[in-house]
């Protein structure tokens, strides 16, 4: 049996030596250790083996193991050093080539807009105050002093969900949410998205923007009113712009007035863009309804207030020079690269 042992090594270490990848590694090292290998079936025969001769064949086959396990580690590790220089070489990257270009994203021209006009009206002391897009009869009509039977609530052509559900024709909702929760002075504007079923064209969408204005305290005057007002217009659209006021109604409000500016793109001259009058009309504004202060729960006997409303995406319009509101939304790169 001590013979054989020298026999195996030697066999083994040449076989070892003559490897040329880790499958053969892998496969000598079954042959020469595994449960099947002569070294294996040697170990099984010392117990024919007198007590003095078992430790000393016992030695000289643990010699043997750990000489041909580290010939195959040595082995193995070699192949291996070699596979990952071919990986690192096939993977090798030229840092110095130029990347793709990594096409940038934009603020949207509408986001940058009322960015803008929320700054403007922060900048005079305002909050900005939001509420839900799914809203109750009750709030965005009854509340506001439109009931149920006036004229006025056929002319949004509203989007209802159930008999007293719908989605919110105007920001002016959120008006009367605040007067409730929050006692006066008030100072707020309410961005958000409104809902009515209009047919799509150059200046008409079922889904767009609109930004209400709200101020509530004593002594409050449509003087006041309308030097916020023209403060806006000036930071928006520059100190050259003229603007005036003409009576109107709404009914929230009283008294009431639309806002026109001088057309921004032909100094007031008249162009196509104001269709020759020279003027265009950019919001509704008025003295808060007495009533719709009484549905806030505030006393219009000691506060009164103003509030205007205005659509985002006709005031964008003017600002940035595009003349077809549908452009907004159609997310073409082209157009939407310019801004």
């Amino acid at each position: 049996m001590q013979e054989k042992l020298p026999e195996i090594k030697k066999r083994a270490l040449e076989e070892i030596t003559k490897a040329n990848n880790l499958q053969e590694i892998e496969a000598l090292r079954i042959e020469f250790l595994g449960k099947k290998s002569e070294i294996n079936e040697l170990m099984k025969g010392m117990g024919a083996l007198s007590a003095e001769e078992r430790p000393v064949f016992g030695a000289l086959i643990n010699e043997v193991k750990d000489e041909i396990e580290k010939a195959l580690a040595s082995k193995k590790e070699e192949f291996e050093e070699v596979a990952m220089l071919a990986k690192m070489e096939k993977e090798k990257i030229d840092v110095t080539i130029p990347g793709n270009r990594q096409v940038m994203g934009r603020i949207h021209p509408l986001n940058k807009v009322l960015n803008q006009i929320c700054d403007i009206f922060v900048s005079m002391g305002f909050e900005i105050a939001d509420g839900p897009e799914i809203e109750t009869d009750y709030y965005n009509f009854e509340a506001l002093n439109i009931p149920k039977d006036h004229p006025a609530r056929d002319s949004q052509d509203t989007f209802y969900i159930s008999e007293n559900v719908l989605l919110r024709t105007q920001t002016s909702p959120v008006q009367i949410r605040v007067m409730e929760n929050k006692k006066p002075p008030i100072r707020i504007i309410a961005p958000g998205r409104v809902y009515r079923s209009d047919e799509v064209d150059a200046t008409h969408s079922p889904m767009f923007h609109q930004i209400e204005g709200l101020v509530i305290d004593k002594g409050i005057t449509f003087g006041m009113l309308k030097g916020c007002l023209e403060e806006f217009v000036h930071k928006l659209y520059g100190a050259d712009v003229k603007t005036r006021f003409r009576p109107h109604h709404f009914q929230f409000t009283e008294p009431s007035a639309e806002m026109d500016i001088s057309c921004p793109a032909c100094g007031g001259k008249g162009c196509s863009v104001c269709k020759g009058e020279g003027w265009i009309e950019i919001l509704g504004a008025g003295m808060v309804h007495r009533n719709v202060l009484k549905r806030g729960n505030i006393d219009f006997n000691e506060y009164s207030g103003f509030a205007f409303g205005m659509g985002l995406e006709r005031l964008a319009m003017r600002a940035l020079g595009v003349n077809d509101l549908r452009l907004f939304y159609e997310s073409d790169v082209r157009f939407l690269e310019q801004f």
